[in-house]
Formats: C-alpha cells, structure tokens, sequence
C-alpha cells in the first residue's frame, strides 16, 4: 500500500528511511508548538486552543502535502507571518484577531484560486530577484527584534530601545526579570552552539535546555514566579491529565467588518506577499538540496505542494491559526533521505501525538522561545550577502525594505516601502526600460501609494 500511495522504489528510499527522515523533520520545527502560541496569545488569543490550532493546522497542511505532491515537505503556521499576525495587525494597526484570521483566511482562498490558475508562479517571476530576498532578510530582522523584547533583553528607554536594566523595568528583580534575562542570552549561546554543531532539531533542543535551566533556578530559588509581571511558575500543569486544550475559543470566529475595505485589502495582500516568497522560495530550495528540480530547474507536482499550502491556510484560519505555510526545516528530513510523502505522512502523524504533550509546550515560557526566534532570524538574514548592492537601484530599495521592518515595526510597511522606493528610483533615473519592470511592479506600487495617501 505504502509504495502505491508513495511510489517508494521509484524515487529510490524505503519505509524506514522516510520515517526516520519524517521524524527528523518533526524534531527540528516542533519549537512552533510553543512559539506560534506565545506569539498569537500576545495578540489576546487563547493560549491552549492555539496550540490546538497549531497542531491541527501543521498536521493537515503536511498531511495535504504527502497525499497531494507526495513531496517530503512539512507544513506549518509560519514565521514571520504570525509575527505580522499578531505584532503589525492586531498590536500596531489595533484591529481584533478574528479580523485579522478573516484576513487569513480570504489570503487562502485566493491562494487556491491562484494555484488552480497557475498564477502564483506568474507573480513570483514578476518581483525583484533582490527585493524577494531583502523581504526574507527583514523579517528575520524583525523577528529576532521581537526575540529580543520578548526575553525583555531589549526594552524601552530614552533611546526608544536599550539593553535590559532594572531600572527600565519597574517592579522587577533579579529574581523575575533579571533571571530570565541571564537565561535568555544562555538560550541563545546554546542554540547557536548547537546550530554550530549540527545537532538535529537544534532549535528544539535549544528551546527545551533552556527551559529546564529554569526549572533548576526556580527550584534553587533564584527564579521567583511573578504573575503581576507576567512571570509564571515553569512546571508543567498535569493535573487534567493529558487533556487536549480546547479550540472553541478561538474557532470559525473570522470577522470580516471590523477592517475599513482598503485597509483589509492591503493586509490580505501583504500576508499574500509575504506567504508567495516563503512558500515558492522554500519548495525551490529544498527541492534545490534533494535534486528534485528538472532540467530546467522547474519543480514537477508544484502545483499539488501550493494547493496544499492554500488548503492548510484556509483550513488554519477557520481553526484559529495564522498562515499555514512550508517549513525550510524540511530541509532536515530530505538531508536524512526523505524523497516521499511518507516522510511528510509521518511528520503530520507525530504532529497529531503531540496534542497529548499540551502540557509540557504550553508551560514552556517565553525567555525559552526567545532564543528560537533570534536563531531563526538568523537563518532569514543569511540571504542578504546574495542581494546585489553594487546595482544602487537594486540595493537602496533592498535596504530600504530591510530597514523598514524592524524600525517600523510592520512586515507590511517594509514590503510597501520597498516596492514604491524600487519603482520610483528605477523611473526617475531612467532604469526602469533596462530592468524589464513588471507591470505589477507598477501597480503594487500604486495600491501602496495610494494606502498610504488614504491613511
């Protein structure tokens, strides 16, 4: 059955070798078990049914991804994507989650529109090789930022932001605050050190030592649970069991009134963007890395891995997630030897599992995921020494979209800057006949301007 449905002999693997592979890839993105849920409860979500969510989103978008590419590629709420979620949509432009997931999830419909119509690949030839990768890079930016506050190493000040200090945040102690500074930057050096090593599931790993060093300080009695501040004690709760969280808080509850038209367009189409490059740049990669691509370096079934990608989104809105996109740490799995879905089959399975562990991922505290997300926004940042900076009309717009992200804090504004500042200098100093510019160039441009005039 399995190499009927897998065509196992075909792509030259066997059923153990895809399921170690699938295990490997579960091990190296199962930190968004816990990040994901730290990040969207900061948006005024339910903290338990997101995790639900994250669950179930991860295990049909990769479930949809082994039966309808037969690709080993895993499926998750993204990052980046659930940072603009939450820290752009909700926090920055002050509209409820349930709009925002209503956002999500038109995003997803016309994401499946536009895989049936073989459009996304048309949009994604049509931007600046430079500008696709300056999005990937101020993300990372932004999402190390917010690793950054979220472990309170970067708080405000006087200087908008400064290194942590007492003094900055009223009320604390070494015992709260102070601590789980310490512990964040140890977070940070254990992971890298890990990452440096190649330790599968590195950032997994990471998240968990850094975790049960906690638990130790609280036990020593140099971590002090205060929930005034927003510290809570680090033990796991067991005492429902092995209780599923319930989703009901959070579930089928899309509001599509509460956003002004406009403004809900230039959110859908910037959670659009962003979810393309991730999404096409991914499959691209790690197809790159098993050598999957044709001879001219095409990827065969890309219409199946989109589909399922919009599935997964759509699906993850209606459940209470943020966009549900293709992991790059899938590379992991396709590095052990997965050529199948079974290797994707086996990574949604133990996805499902871990619904019974709520308990450990949702006592885990945010200076434990903090170190996860500056790691990971190292791994987006790594693309910036392939922008070209010499071409001055290719790179000022690049580092302008890169900039904006982090000190605009919006994912959304560093896209809008970066496309108008492109099309503009291309323009203005003649350029724009010998860069081919799109017409969409000129039109997303437009809509930008536009937004902003408006606002």
């Amino acid at each position: 059955m399995l190499e009927k449905l897998f065509k196992l002999r075909e792509n030259n693997t066997t059923v153990k070798t895809e399921v170690l592979a699938g295990i490997t890839t579960f091990m190296t993105m199962a930190y968004i078990l816990a990040v994901n849920p730290s990040i969207l409860s900061a948006a005024g979500m339910d903290h338990g049914a997101v995790f639900t969510a994250t669950v179930l989103a991860s295990f049909l978008g990769t479930a949809c991804m082994a039966l309808f590419a037969n690709y080993p590629f895993a499926l998750a709420p993204g990052m980046g994507l659930n940072a603009y979620f939450a820290y752009t949509v909700v926090l920055g432009m002050g509209y409820p989650w349930q709009a925002a997931l209503a956002a999500v999830f038109v995003e997803g419909i016309i994401f499946i529109a536009l895989s049936m119509l073989n459009v996304r690949e048309a949009i994604f030839n049509s931007i600046p090789l430079n500008l696709k990768k300056a999005v990937s890079v101020g993300i990372g930016l932004f999402i190390a930022f917010i690793g950054l506050q979220n472990a309170k190493i970067v708080v405000g000040g006087a200087t908008l932001v400064q290194l942590f200090s007492l003094d900055a945040v009223p009320g604390s102690s070494m015992t709260d605050a102070g601590i789980t500074v310490i512990l964040a930057i140890l977070g940070v050096l254990i992971t890298s050190i890990l990452v440096i090593k190649n330790v599968k599931g590195n950032i997994l790993w990471g998240i968990l030592i850094t975790w049960l060093l906690g638990i130790v300080c609280q036990f020593a009695g140099l971590y002090v649970p205060n929930p005034e501040l927003g510290f809570y004690g680090l033990l796991p709760d067991f005492s429902s069991g092995l209780s599923i969280p319930s989703i009901a808080p959070i579930f089928m509850k899309l509001d599509f009134t509460s956003i002004p038209i406009a403004e809900f367009v230039v959110i859908i189409f910037a959670f659009l963007f962003v979810d393309l490059f991730d999404t096409l740049g991914t499959l691209i990669g790690v197809a790159s890395k098993a050598d999957m691509l044709d001879k001219d370096g095409k990827l065969p079934r890309i219409k199946g891995a989109l589909l399922a990608d919009s599935v997964a989104t759509t699906a993850g809105a209606v459940l209470g997630t943020s966009t549900t996109t293709t992991f790059v740490e899938s590379a992991s799995g396709v590095s052990e030897g997965g050529r199948t879905g079974l290797t994707s089959m086996t990574t949604a399975v133990l996805f499902l599992l871990s619904l019974l562990l709520s308990p450990i991922f949702l006592a885990i505290p945010s200076f434990a995921t903090a170190p996860a997300l500056i790691v990971v926004g190292f791994y987006m940042v790594n693309q910036v020494g392939s922008i070209d900076f010499t071409d001055f009309a290719e790179g000022i717009p690049a580092f302008i979209c890169i900039a904006a992200m982090p000190f605009f804090y919006s994912i959304s504004d560093g896209i809008s800057m970066g496309v108008i500042s492109y099309v503009v200098l291309n323009v203005v100093s003649g350029q724009a006949k010998k860069k081919n510019i799109s017409p969409v160039m000129y039109v997303l441009a437009g809509m930008f301007l536009v937004k902003y005039i408006l606002l």
